[in-house]
């Protein structure tokens, strides 16, 4: 890519399209980038799938664990009961503070993720723009043009009539101008395509409204359970560090899907950013059936790349010089003999010079490095930001899911420990001062006298 600013991809997104592509079959499929094909959406679900296999593991791991707890917690040593209770404890602290800086990471990255895909939008957005300044301006200057050849020039060679010097002026003239508007109208490459570019923008913002909102949800609902958790260790609540054990199995399922959702797209990113000037010249050739030389232009921007519409600017910038001389001829020698084409020839020379405004504003549109530029920031906004913002997400997700499944295998103990601390008050000394039960029967007894 010739210009400054064009895009390179990164090195994660060759780290990710070097990723193992494999179908249902075990067999191993292409990594250029297809969603179309079946055989690499198998390959894409297959990734996902992994998480589907680690959330399995930790389900069996919990199991086990769980079933281990139920099965010989009566047969702890006394003397060992203060060590584990203390392992336990830490445990479950040590999985929140993890848990805490994985929704860090998540709101990082689902802030990254949203700031790509704003990227995404905005460029969409401004190549409508110059796209439909482009559609806009050639048909109201060929409008412009074959009105002046109906009326103005046609009043002229009425005038005229007589004068087969001055007709042949004026007949050049018409051929001239139906010249420019021939070639202007032929300019029009994105005329009659059905890609809205500012309806896909939108489409996109909408998802992305959805995306982000589901997110923040999730990372909020991280942050409470894990606050709570806390609460419940702090306070020894009982009931508390059931419902958020409940509520922690009921996440770590989502933090596990959450991460297959993140790894597919993660993948699938990769290999689209690994090479997306191929797929876009492809696939918009298919949908919108504009020439390969147009797509190539803008989609490369390169000096070794010929300017398609080099050819047909050159033969109406040409026409219109031509024009000048012919008009300036008859004002000055026309227009003594006859008055009344004075009226018509103001008419057609104004409309030469805002033909001419028009002309200079198109070259500027037709040019690649406006289209190329935004076609640039797109590939940015996806395959940096966005590329940056999955994978803080799929960090967060792992994270996350390491530990609640951790939380769910330490929190029973901890409950565990509560139903058992008023049983450990009873094996106590009545005559200690320290009892609990003994200050109690205390503070009774003064309140009693």
């Amino acid at each position: 890519m010739s210009l400054s600013h064009g895009y390179r991809a990164s090195w994660w997104t060759y780290i990710l399209h070097q990723v193992p592509h494999t179908n249902f079959q075990f067999e191993v499929v292409d990594s250029n980038f297809a969603p179309q094909d079946w055989n690499y959406q198998q390959a894409l679900l297959f990734l996902a799938g992994i998480a589907g296999l680690c959330l399995a593991i930790s389900l069996v791991l919990i199991c086990v664990y769980l079933i281990r707890f139920c099965c010989c917690s009566s047969q702890e040593e006394e003397d060992s009961k203060s060590s584990r209770v203390c392992c336990v404890t830490w445990s479950c602290v040590a999985a929140v503070i993890i848990c805490c800086a994985g929704i860090g990471i998540g709101f990082y990255g689902n802030s990254e993720t949203n700031d790509g895909v704003y990227q995404v939008t905005y460029s969409l957005m401004n190549a409508n723009h110059t796209l439909t300044s482009v559609a806009l301006l050639i048909s109201d200057t060929v409008q412009l043009l074959n009105s002046v050849v109906k009326s103005d020039l046609t009043q002229l060679e009425e005038i005229f009539s007589k004068r087969t010097d001055f007709l042949v002026i004026v007949r050049n003239t018409r051929r001239e101008v139906e010249s420019v508007a021939q070639n202007l109208a032929d300019l029009s490459f994105w005329k009659g395509v059905e890609l809205n570019l500012n309806m896909v923008a939108e489409q996109i913002n909408f998802i992305e409204d959805y995306r982000w909102l589901a997110y923040i949800l999730l990372l909020l609902l991280d942050l409470i359970i894990c606050l709570f958790t806390l609460l419940g260790l702090a306070k020894q609540i009982k009931w508390l560090v059931i419902v958020m054990t409940i509520v922690s199995l009921f996440v770590l399922l989502l933090s596990w899907g959450s991460m297959g959702l993140e790894m597919a797209t993660a993948v699938g990113l990769g290999d689209f950013c690994s090479d997306p000037d191929a797929y876009m010249m492809n696939q918009t050739q298919v949908i919108t059936n504009i020439s390969p030389d147009i797509l190539e232009y803008y989609i490369t921007c390169s000096q070794d790349v010929t300017n398609p519409f080099r050819q047909k600017l050159t033969m109406s910038q040409r026409s219109l010089s031509n024009i000048h001389p012919q008009l300036h001829g008859l004002e000055k020698e026309a227009v003594p003999q006859f008055p009344a084409a004075e009226k018509n020839l103001l008419v057609v020379q104004s409309m030469l010079n805002t033909t001419e405004g028009n002309f200079h504003h198109l070259v500027a549109l037709l040019n690649c490095r406006g289209l190329y530029k935004d076609y640039v920031d797109t590939l940015k906004g996806l395959c940096y930001d966005g590329m940056e913002g999955i994978l803080f997400l799929l960090l967060f997700s792992f994270l996350s899911a390491l530990s609640f499944t951790a939380a769910v295998c330490s929190l029973p103990r901890a409950w565990k420990r509560f139903q058992n601390r008023d049983l450990d008050y009873d094996d106590m000394d009545e005559d200690d001062p320290f009892n609990p039960q003994e200050s109690k029967r205390f503070v009774q007894w003064q309140s009693s006298i």
